[in-house]
């Protein structure tokens, strides 16, 4: 499965010069390990390179970058891949952030 289609693409690129202003911002994708920890959830992507912003929900929340190409080269058990949530519709980034640290559990 790829994890960046046209669309998301192109929402993501529009919104790079945020870089990490969650509250300027929608949440365009949500990329996800099947078979462990780790949901990468994408604001905004370099229109040059496959350098990302977005909420990472791995060890703890955080705003971070990340690149695309080293999350389509994870290898997980059983020859799965990390994928893309087909079903994920767009939200604020702010709101997406703030639901997340109060419902994790440490």
């Amino acid at each position: 499965m790829k994890l960046l289609t046209k669309e998301i693409k192109t929402k993501a690129e529009k919104q790079y010069e945020f870089a990490a202003d969650m509250d300027k911002q929608d949440v365009v994708a949500k990329f996800f390990n099947p078979v462990g920890p780790g949901t990468w959830y994408l604001m905004n992507k370099s229109p040059k390179d496959g350098y990302c912003w977005g909420i990472v929900d791995l060890h703890a929340v955080e705003v971070g970058s990340f690149m695309i190409e080293e999350l389509e080269e994870i290898d997980l058990p059983m020859g799965m891949k990390i994928e893309r949530d087909k079903y994920f519709k767009p939200r604020k980034a702010e709101e997406l952030f703030e639901e997340l640290v109060k419902n994790r559990v440490y």
